[in-house]
């Protein structure tokens, strides 16, 4: 007589069979590509357009955006720091010296745990890639960006995004991403918010309470 998990492989191999899928992984991918695939993959907007459209769908989510030219991000991050109230920031390994204000405080939060992040004033952190249509920035474990942790824990993230970083369409960020798909990789559109049964919307739950953007576009 099998033991339990001998009896769970000879169930899923009857199921398999019966449904014609056994050592069926080729066919399963065969049929993956002859998919039709009539949605949307490339975006039609210009550059002007682009940018306006990730800006508003960001504000739609209750996130702050602010512009900045190359020479300016540090500037301009004292600024965001000083209207949020903010004395430092704590970040990944791999930020760029010019987007840190003299003024204020960055520390590299290097293998933190949650409990240490959970004390602090925020994160700053660039991206991967943006996707104008849903709002949304994509982060990985790379420098600059970061373990998955820095964005979750922290209640405040500060985010530099470059006008060329950002798509319009989901299918164009995916295949931005494609050739470091292995990575850790973490979707986010705005503050982290959520509902529960009674419609009470909730801030923070899955990551930061406050999201700002820096986007730089000259």
């Amino acid at each position: 007589m099998p033991e339990s998990g001998g009896h769970r492989v000879v169930i899923l191999e009857s199921i398999q069979r019966a449904l014609g899928t056994h050592n069926s992984a080729d066919s399963i991918a065969a049929e993956y590509s002859h998919l039709t695939r009539d949605y949307t993959q490339r975006g039609r907007l210009d550059r002007e357009q682009l940018l306006d459209l990730f800006t508003d769908r960001l504000l739609e989510y209750d996130a702050g955006v602010s512009r900045a030219a190359s020479h300016t991000i540090r500037d301009v991050v004292a600024q965001v720091l000083t209207g949020r109230g903010k004395g430092g920031l704590v970040g990944p390994a791999g930020i760029p010296s010019n987007w840190l204000p003299i003024d204020f405080t960055f520390e590299v939060a290097e293998g933190w745990d949650a409990y240490r992040l959970d004390k602090t004033e925020g994160v700053l952190t660039g991206c991967t890639v943006a996707i104008a249509e849903t709002g949304s920035i994509v982060l990985q474990n790379a420098p600059g960006q970061g373990a998955r942790i820095l964005s979750l824990v922290p209640d405040y993230h500060l985010c530099v995004v470059f006008a060329e970083q950002i798509v319009e369409t989901v299918p164009e960020a995916f295949a931005r991403i494609e050739s470091t798909s292995t990575l850790p990789t973490t979707f986010i559109s705005g503050p982290s918010a959520t509902a529960d049964i009674e419609m009470t919307r909730i801030k923070g739950v899955h990551g930061p309470r406050f999201f700002d953007v820096v986007l730089v576009t000259e």
